[in-house]
């Protein structure tokens, strides 16, 4: 139910402010708004306000339908307008208003986010410290000289650093690296006065695709650093088989010392010899006792990948910071994740173009849905987070030069400001027609996208 309520809120919101982008200015510019619908299909709920815009009489909709909405304007292109209304509709504007009307649209989604990374700046949110895990065996991170325990300070790109806040900043630094095909270079804290050093992330040579798993595997760095401590025990695992018990701590598996939870759940990850699992001699602490325990993981299979698992939560919870901006800061951190998050989103749907970037990058509603039900559970810092990312998606999937979308429109007003002359209906006709041809295999290709993800 939390799923359904946090999707329904976030649609809502996000397509609300989309349309009320395209009604504000079209008041502004004098064009008569008769309809201002969010959702499509039966009409739900309508209402007609009496103090509106000298000239205005729109009615506003909600509809059954939640995945999209409209402002629908007076305009002669739709049927007949009187001779004395003609100059408040849409399509008898000036071009640069009618260019401003369909870009103020994308351009409320983007400013939306500018508002909720803000908000989530000024409120705080708790993360992990930027302490490291061991890194994976024959990652990037271990042919740097990263061992684990490195409490990243600072981080950045062709020597510009900067502070590193939490894990999670550095994760989206790694992320926009890998895809960028750009160095990454870390300063690492000294220990007991000593000075600091720095580390170079090669994630140029990675040419990466996907922003996924299997991309910070490669990298290396997954988790925080965290104590190797036993969590919940399911029943009927193979944890509670050997013996394990909530509150354990693991010292050594075979020979190896085990330093952290990250370690010791990539240990359990490739406890297998071929289709068997490979049993392990432990080494637990349990309060004063030092136990020897024998644990023989269980075979589970990730898409075509065989890895053990224990059925047990592995891993303290990491050390954690309250990361909150000041009044002036906090805007201008979110101005600048707004673009960040804009200019990554441009540069992977370009990708995905020519072939540089895989399609599975492409989501739809189930994903959306899922993602957007995780976020509010663990909080409302998380939920707006969550809008924000999404809202940024919108404004600028809405901005790409499709004919059916508002970049397209976009497109025609900027034919018609070279040439002098708008694009005929013969050819807008042609041009809607592929537009939405290719609308549906993107969606097609989403959709294929959330079943494989979500139950694949």
């Amino acid at each position: 139910m939390l799923t359904v309520i946090a999707f329904v809120v976030a649609l809502g919101v996000l397509i609300a402010v989309h349309e009320y982008g395209h009604y504000r200015v079209a008041v502004a510019c004098g064009v008569k708004v008769l309809r201002f619908s969010v959702g499509f299909g039966k009409t739900l709920y309508r209402w007609q306000p009496k103090r509106q815009h000298p000239g205005q009489e729109t009615e506003f909709v909600i509809g059954a339908f939640p995945f999209g909405g409209y402002v629908k304007m007076l305009d002669e292109r739709e049927g007949p307008v009187a001779s004395e209304e003609r100059h408040r509709a849409f399509n008898t504007q000036p071009l640069r208003s009618r260019a401003a009307i369909v870009a103020a649209g994308p351009i409320a989604n983007l400013l939306l986010a500018v508002v909720l990374y803000t908000a989530v700046n000024w409120i705080g949110v708790e993360e992990p410290v930027a302490k490291l895990a061991r890194p994976v065996a024959a990652s990037l991170a271990e042919a740097a000289g990263l061992r684990g325990g490195e409490h990243i300070t600072r981080a950045g790109f062709e020597g510009d650093l900067e502070p590193v806040q939490s894990f999670e900043d550095l994760r989206w630094r790694m992320t926009r690296g890998a895809l960028d095909g750009r160095d990454l270079t870390l300063e690492v804290a000294g220990e007991g006065g000593r000075p600091g050093r720095q580390v170079v992330l090669p994630l140029s040579l990675m040419e990466a695709k996907d922003a996924d798993p299997q991309m910070f595997r490669k990298i290396g760095v997954i988790a925080p650093l965290t104590r190797p401590e036993i969590g919940q025990v399911m029943a009927g695992s193979a944890a509670e088989r050997a013996g394990l018990r909530s509150g354990d701590v693991i010292r050594t598996v075979g020979n190896a010392p085990i330093v952290d939870g990250q370690q010791l759940r990539e240990v359990i990850r490739t406890s297998i010899d071929g289709d068997q699992p490979r049993p392990q001699t432990w080494q637990v602490q349990r309060g004063s006792q030092l136990l020897e325990l024998e644990v023989r993981p269980e075979l589970r299979e990730e898409g075509a990948v065989k890895v053990g698992r224990i059925g047990a939560y592995v891993g303290a919870p990491p050390e954690m910071v309250m990361v909150r901006q000041g009044p002036v800061d906090g805007v201008w951190r979110g101005i600048v994740r707004t673009w960040e998050v804009s200019a990554l989103t441009v540069r992977m749907m370009g990708k995905m173009v020519i072939g540089e970037a895989s399609l599975k990058n492409l989501s739809g509603p189930l994903t959306i849905a899922d993602y957007a039900g995780k976020s509010a559970s663990l909080g409302l810092t998380q939920y707006l987070v969550f809008l924000a990312l999404i809202s940024v998606s919108l404004g600028v999937l809405n901005l790409m030069p499709l004919p059916v979308l508002d970049g397209g429109h976009l497109m025609y007003y900027l034919w018609e400001g070279l040439t002098g002359k708008r694009v005929s209906d013969a050819w807008m006709e042609r041009l809607q027609r592929g537009g939405v041809a290719l609308l549906l295999v993107m969606m097609s290709v989403a959709l294929f996208n959330d079943v494989t993800r979500l139950f694949g």
